[in-house]
């Protein structure tokens, strides 16, 4: 039989009555409670929670804690505080349920989803209020979200490889407090936008970008940022490839007049012109 003595997770009761009061699906209360208890129940406001372990820990799937995580993210009772030492999000909470917002739920047709209007939103129409289109418009543009990626993804995988990069310069060079608290999630949005925005396409180019900036002596210190690798990407590049394939002396062509001064200079010396070398 579950005991205290077995161990217990201390929450205050205004948090247990805000809960009750907010329009979650079951889905999405489940991801909370298991939030609770991977950081209340450890006695600490926050932990780097991966989807894989919260589709286990509340026996669902990978996809339906994905999208649910981010409903509650954008709702702001869950907040991202920064990124694990394997790339996954650290989580925590929001206790201040004043920050809270209520939006109509948008993780599909589930069926214990909130059914009514969002508080935010106005359904009233008024002689003065602004034209259908304009409305819809706008209701579209407050419950636009942040795109999320899944950490199985391409871009994931590319803003975790140059974050493990990076952060091993920051720690040797003492500075870890720049990177922190880096969000991969914006990482994996700068590496799309380089290569659905600015058309590099060629993945291995950009993995050999990250290599070289990593390791040069100037730029390992200067490019601490997925924002400012894409953002001077072209110029490194071309710098990488000026340091990998340096300009070699170019061997000019010899100039024929200079054998012929030396054939003059052989006969003057009263050598035998016919034994004259004109091929070097």
């Amino acid at each position: 039989m579950p005991q205290i003595e077995d161990g217990y997770t201390r929450l205050a009761n205004e948090i247990l009555e805000n809960i009750m009061k907010a329009s979650l699906n079951g889905t999405q209360f489940r991801i909370v409670m298991a939030v609770w208890r991977y950081t209340y129940g450890f006695q600490r406001k926050e932990h780097d929670l991966s989807l894989n372990f919260l589709a286990k820990a509340i026996d669902a799937s990978r996809g339906q804690v994905d999208r649910e995580l981010t409903a509650l993210i954008d709702r702001n009772i869950i907040s991202v505080v920064g990124t694990g030492g394997r790339g996954s999000r650290v989580i925590a909470f929001n206790k201040n349920s004043s920050e809270w917002t209520d939006r109509p739920l948008n993780s599909g047709l589930s069926s214990d989803s909130s059914t009514e209007p969002s508080s935010t939103v106005s359904t009233e129409v008024s002689s003065t209020s602004r034209t259908k289109k304009e409305s819809i418009k706008e209701k579209k543009k407050n419950t636009r979200q942040p795109k999320q990626y899944a950490e199985d993804s391409t871009y994931f995988k590319m803003a975790s490889y140059f974050h493990e990069k990076v952060k091993a310069v920051a720690e040797d060079e003492g500075l870890s407090h720049l990177i922190i608290k880096s969000d991969l999630q914006k990482w994996a949005d700068e590496f799309r936008k380089l290569v659905e925005i600015n058309k590099v396409e060629d993945k291995r180019l950009i993995a050999d970008v990250i290599d070289w900036v990593t390791s040069d002596p100037f730029w390992k210190v200067n490019v601490l940022s997925a924002k400012k690798l894409r953002d001077k990407f072209a110029e490194l590049a071309l710098k990488m490839k000026t340091a990998q394939n340096p300009k070699g002396r170019t061997q000019s062509k010899p100039d024929p007049r200079d054998r012929e001064i030396a054939f003059q200079q052989w006969i003057q010396e009263g050598k035998d012109p016919d034994e004259f070398d004109w091929g070097n």
